[in-house]
């Protein structure tokens, strides 16, 4: 009942040289359109962090208000 929902048959999909290129071709083009670029993330952690830093305030220092 789900093999026929996640797409074509894993049988079917290797019946052939050409497709099973093809479908390993479409599994790398979606891996390489997903994962998100590391510089963009390490900037997007950083601008978090330095926010974060800001709006963070003691709970012991003198001046809490």
């Amino acid at each position: 009942m789900l093999s026929g929902m996640f797409g074509p048959k894993l049988t079917s999909v290797f019946a052939s040289r050409w497709k099973a290129v093809w479908w390993s071709a479409m599994i790398l083009a979606t891996a390489y359109c997903t994962v998100p670029v590391a510089e963009k993330m390490q900037q997007n952690s950083q601008d978090k962090a330095e926010a974060a830093a800001a709006a963070h305030r003691s709970p012991w220092s003198k001046n809490s208000g």
